[in-house]
């Protein structure tokens, strides 16, 4: 729990990982280049007293995660999300085995969710009923521009990947992130696409696609498809940080995101160990729009800053909130998506 100047706030990273980038993990070059991409992104987005060393950053291991998420980290719960990146690493870039382990010796703390290919075919179908089963799953990370032998990428739109998202739901796995956002070396910048959300988010309103990096550098096609499709959702991973070295430019993407799908639909995310959460935490709850943005975008309540950074991620996972955590029932109350006409498109 994070107390600043009189409120408190509950507070769900969204999206954390456990990698292992190691030299003897690594298969290839593409493993190298992949890590040495996730490290610029790192240092240079980071505060200077936030940066870690490079050997540091290829592998942090449980004890360290439980420590900068949780201990130093003001997080009240958090959820893997793994890529499994198997074409540059020999045992998978996420550490499924070691990350589950881990949620299940802090059930209170951490949510693992898995994924799947629709590349993996029949078999893929079977394994992931048997994840589902032994992990009790309610939410995959999706990575559409993995390598899977020839292949470069993947669009949710394949005939298999519609099977996997038919099983996912029958399965009770409804919340479906979806990498789409920067793209990282080697893997293809068009592989991550936001258009593919639009056709699935209509077929299947049952799940939540939540769409991770919110599809940076893509925001308004995301905004477009988002608004009008009310189970697409937003996550923060890699936008947050710009908060430190481009606030205008944050301020530009929470403008966009509180304006086309409103404030129960945004969710907050480290992308720990990309980022630790403290750091953006604090900056978030201290963060405003620029005065001179004002007359584009309204200023961030305290009551919205409370449901990004965990109200709002609660609600999917169905996670328990402190009675004293919560909103007062008038702020609670789902608005639910806004209709296009909502949107002001008529003054534009």
């Amino acid at each position: 729990m994070y107390t600043k100047d009189g409120e408190q706030y509950y507070v769900v990273d969204a999206h954390i990982a456990l990698w292992d980038a190691r030299p003897e993990n690594q298969r290839n070059v593409h493993g190298k280049q992949f890590i040495d991409c996730f490290y610029d992104y790192h240092r240079n987005l980071s505060p200077e007293s936030e940066v870690w060393g490079y050997e540091e950053y290829l592998y942090q291991g449980g004890e360290r995660l439980m420590r900068d998420v949780f201990a130093d980290g003001i997080v009240d719960h958090a959820v893997f999300q793994p890529a499994r990146l198997a074409e540059f690493y020999h045992r998978g870039f996420g550490q499924t085995e070691e990350a589950f382990a881990l949620a299940q010796a802090h059930p209170d703390e951490l949510t693992y969710n898995h994924y799947w290919d629709p590349r993996d075919g029949e078999n893929g179908l079977d394994a992931l009923r048997a994840a589902a089963e032994r992990m009790h799953l309610t939410g995959v990370k999706l990575y559409t521009a993995d390598w899977h032998g020839e292949s470069r990428g993947w669009k949710l739109t394949d005939p298999m990947a519609l099977r996997y998202l038919e099983l996912s739901q029958e399965l009770g796995i409804r919340n479906i992130h979806v990498h789409k956002g920067p793209t990282i070396r080697p893997l293809d910048r068009d592989a991550f696409d936001v258009a593919d959300v639009d056709h699935v988010a209509t077929d299947f309103p049952d799940l939540t696609f939540v769409v991770e990096h919110c599809g940076l550098p893509r925001l308004e096609d995301f905004c477009w498809i988002a608004t009008q499709e009310p189970n697409v959702v937003a996550g923060l991973a890699v936008a947050i940080p710009f908060i430190h070295t481009r606030p205008r430019y944050f301020a530009q993407i929470m403008g966009e995101l509180l304006y086309w799908l409103g404030e129960d639909r945004i969710l907050f995310s480290s992308d720990y160990a990309l980022w630790t959460p403290k750091w953006l935490v604090e900056k978030f709850v201290d963060f405003q729009i620029p005065e001179d943005m004002s007359p584009e975008y309204a200023p961030i309540t305290v009551a919205q800053k409370k449901k990004v950074l965990g109200l709002n991620a609660a609600r999917l996972y169905d996670l328990p909130v402190p009675e004293h955590l919560r909103l007062p029932e008038a702020d609670e109350t789902e608005t639910g998506p806004r209709e296009p006409a909502a949107a002001d498109l008529a003054s534009v």
